[in-house]
């Protein structure tokens, strides 16, 4: 393919960029990370989840306690987060949570954005299972040993 038709076959579909709305926000417990020893791609830890709570405009409830975030730290700084753990909404219905995380800290400013897996069961949460989930996360310390995750869906 030629510049040209390249050039072509782009200004033929239009621009459409993806926008975002609040799924929920989340307060995270934590407690202190476990060291586990340098891997192939950098060191890692574990930081368990001890609890918490999530609300948003059509889901809100508890973060159960279990669930864990394995972070690898590259040599270039970059950590890679992977956390895993359960949201019960109010209504009793259990959905599973899958986040991965980048956080990048320069003198710039630090960079934590995330791509969720959220696994629902079927019934008023299932629109979750449709949909492609973003966030970002922050540090509530010292204040608290918690971390805010908002979550967003793409539209």
């Amino acid at each position: 393919m030629g510049e040209r038709e390249f050039a072509r076959l782009v200004a033929s579909v239009p621009m459409e960029a993806p926008g975002a709305e609040l799924a929920y926000q989340a307060v995270v417990d934590i407690a202190p990370s476990e060291e586990l020893g340098d891997g192939p791609w950098g060191g890692r830890r574990i930081v368990p989840i001890t609890g918490g709570r999530f609300a948003g405009p059509r889901i809100a409830g508890r973060v159960r306690a279990g669930g864990a975030d394995r972070q690898t730290v590259r040599d270039d700084g970059v950590r890679m987060l992977e956390a895993t753990y359960e949201l019960e909404a109010d209504d009793g219905a259990v959905l599973t949570v899958v986040n991965h995380v980048v956080i990048h800290e320069t003198d710039q400013g630090r960079y934590a954005r995330s791509w969720m897996e959220v696994t629902a069961p079927s019934g008023p949460h299932a629109w979750l299972n449709q949909r492609v989930l973003v966030g970002t996360l922050n540090s509530l310390k010292p204040e608290r040993d918690a971390v805010l995750i908002r979550t967003f869906v793409l539209t």
